[in-house]
């Protein structure tokens, strides 16, 4: 595929999520940002035209579109607001280990409803103690007949307390196993909120697991195969995250843009200075190169086998994901210096936006982890 210039059929989809988000979306984005609630109005307004769970299979009431499409539908979303792309992009990740390794009975029972929107899923892995290493979880599974009893602490799930389901990493004697928690199974507490700087419409919540009692046929996959899935799930979601930060700096530059063309300052506008138009040419190219890697690794995801590891698709996920946070956060504070002081204030957004980028360079794997992720796939010669 040639990733220089999107077919007909993407650029389709590009469009109509394009006119979605600015005319229905972005009106609605700083009052999302200043209540700090999940922002259901909009989720929904997604649901409603099938771009939640776009990339899920048809069968399981997905749209059947692949990764390259939700990459561009998570990129124009964010565009104008992070808090609703979030959305979209956690209930991708909290499907994607089912998709991965549920049996057919699971899919069915779950991916129709979290796929329509009806149900709210999230990715519950990272711990109090298990961040950037999250092997070393702590969550126990134990085995009791038809189920299994989890004990454990999870901590920075997004989606806590307004998910329906929960995608559980818990250590089994056999090693690191995968479950899907109903959110009304006793002993399964969701604690403190977070207040957080940015994402505000992203609630992040701690989870308590305590005696929590989880059918046998909620497990994904067998035991002891879940790093492999939580990898796997990896792979497919960090050129989301890539399209998210990307989406961010994009809107960030766009309104950055138009801003030096309207002001004016010694008597012509401030986009006569050559001082300012070096910004934005840098900004404008760190943001193509940014989309040329998400693309690329949509792209991989796309055209390889889901079986197995594939460093060559670990590598180009890590390389987006990286990439495209890091301009994020750049794109962003430099579109904040360009309004000069309106930058600062919320009625311009770029506050707003540039709040939001930070994120992107820590959750899935801070950006130094990913440069040990790309390091390993390059000096193991793949």
């Amino acid at each position: 595929m040639n990733l220089f210039e999107l077919s007909q059929e993407y650029e389709e989809i590009k469009e109509t999520i394009h006119r979605l988000a600015q005319n229905k979306i972005k009106p609605l984005a700083t009052e999302i940002d200043e209540q700090g609630e999940y922002p259901f109005e909009t989720v929904n307004m997604l649901s409603e035209q099938g771009f939640l769970g776009a990339n899920m299979p048809e069968e399981y009431g997905g749209a059947g579109l692949d990764l390259l499409s939700f990459c561009i539908i998570v990129e124009e979303v964010a565009r104008v607001c992070a808090n609703t792309a979030q959305a979209v992009a956690v209930q991708e990740l909290g499907a994607l280990p089912i998709m991965i390794g549920g049996s057919d009975e699971l899919k069915q029972r779950v991916l129709p409803s979290v796929a329509s929107g009806n149900k709210i899923i999230a990715y519950a892995l990272t711990e109090p103690d298990a961040g950037s290493d999250a092997a070393g979880i702590k969550t126990r599974a134990e085995r009791d007949g038809s189920h299994y009893i989890l004990n454990g602490q999870k901590m920075f799930i997004s989606n806590g307390g307004v998910a329906d389901y929960y995608t559980v990493f818990a250590k089994t004697d056999k090693g690191i196993t995968t479950f899907v928690v109903d959110k009304n199974t006793p002993g399964f507490v969701i604690g403190k909120l977070e207040k957080k700087m940015g994402l505000k419409g992203s609630p992040t919540a701690q989870i308590y697991i305590e005696d929590c009692k989880v059918p046998v046929e909620n497990r994904v996959g067998e035991e002891g195969e879940g790093w492999i899935i939580a990898m796997k799930t990896f792979d497919k979601s960090r050129p989301t995250i890539g399209a998210l930060a990307l989406g961010i700096a994009q809107g960030a530059f766009d309104i950055a843009l138009d801003y030096v063309q309207e002001r004016e300052q010694f008597g012509r506008k401030i986009a006569q200075f050559q001082g300012l138009q070096f910004m934005l040419a840098d900004m404008a190219t760190q943001i193509e190169a940014a989309r040329g890697l998400v693309y690329r690794s949509a792209s991989k995801v796309n055209d390889m086998s889901s079986t197995g590891k594939n460093p060559e698709l670990t590598q180009a996920s890590s390389m987006a994901k990286m990439f495209a946070s890091d301009v994020a956060m750049k794109v962003t504070t430099d579109a904040v210096q360009l309004l000069g002081g309106y930058g600062y204030i919320q009625d311009y957004n770029v506050e707003r936006m540039m709040r939001d980028a930070k994120i992107m360079q820590i959750y899935e794997g801070t950006n130094q982890i990913q440069r040990v992720v790309i390091a390993k796939t390059l000096l193991s010669g793949k």
